[in-house]
């Protein structure tokens, strides 16, 4: 049977004047404050992004490399940007994939996030080939080893981090909090840490509880116990993008910088062929074993 994979990820802009539709789309139809939007593109507009986003490059490069590694069909599909998951779910079909493997590049599974992904594939697959979907991998042991390897040896303290969620999800049991601190947990004893924390980041103004506490916040803790020199590994990530580029080394560092604290993170896995080779092993040991859709 022949196969394929839908790498699939959040998105991004591809220019400048593409970020208000692309807010939009996340809003999914909510209201969005104007100077939300302002703030939004001129993060973009900081970060050098005005008519191309090496951020969707990366993903590419990804998908490139993936699809080299496994001599099979990748297609991107992005949650909130083009090509759409049911692009990549179209190409998929055309190609003559009796099964459909889907990935995305996010370990952790939360209903808040990779249930959405998986939503919009079944529904664009529509059962018309079998669909082996991939809801975590949070301790591919690929991931941890690799995370481990950027951070073995630190002088600093380390600080895994991962985005932000509304706090309700924990009142409904949702996985994502516990699946976080375990990986960092695996890395840490990989790597040997001896001092490391975690917190979170990219919090979103929507008004009510999110996840914390805020790695803004947790730096001022680290300094008041005399803590001088951080190393973040965000392990909620896999790739340079806003979150990575404006939240940890525009805010954080600027906050580090105010409280005379050094502070440094790893290089994100991105597509490096370790992380590839992982993604491929996922690939692989999805279509070895009989699909549950």
């Amino acid at each position: 049977m022949k196969s394929a994979v839908v790498l699939m990820a959040y998105g991004s802009p591809e220019r400048l004047s593409d970020v208000p539709a692309y807010y939009a789309d996340i809003r999914g139809g909510r209201t969005i404050a104007p100077e939300q939007l302002d703030d939004l593109v001129e993060r973009y507009r900081r970060l050098g992004i005005e008519d191309s986003s090496p951020l969707n490059a990366i993903t590419e490069e990804t998908r490139d490399a993936l699809e080299r590694e496994l001599g099979v069909p990748v297609f991107t599909g992005m949650k909130h940007w083009t090509p759409r998951i049911a692009d990549a779910a179209k190409s998929a079909l055309a190609s003559g994939a009796g099964e459909i493997v889907g990935l995305v590049l996010a370990p952790h599974f939360s209903a808040l996030s990779i249930a959405g992904y998986r939503e919009q594939l079944e529904q664009a697959v529509a059962r018309r080939a079998e669909l082996r979907f991939v809801d975590s991998w949070h301790d591919e042991p690929g991931f941890v080893e690799l995370l481990a390897d950027r951070v073995r040896g630190a002088d600093a303290h380390v600080v895994f981090t991962a985005h932000s969620l509304p706090a309700r999800i924990l009142a409904a049991g949702d996985p994502y909090k516990d699946q976080l601190l375990e990986t960092s947990r695996l890395v840490a004893e990989a790597a040997g840490l001896a001092s490391w924390s975690f917190s979170f980041q990219s919090e979103s103004p929507t008004g009510e509880p999110w996840l914390g506490p805020d790695i803004l916040d947790h730096l001022e803790s680290l300094r008041r116990q005399g803590v001088e020199s951080v190393l973040v590994c965000p392990v909620g990530f896999v790739s340079d993008h806003l979150e990575i580029r404006w939240d940890l080394d525009v805010e954080a560092q600027e906050k580090a910088a105010e409280l005379g604290l050094r502070l440094e993170r790893i290089e994100m896995p991105n597509a490096d062929p370790a992380f590839v080779r992982t993604l491929a092993g996922i690939v692989n040991r999805a279509l070895s074993v009989p699909s549950l859709v």
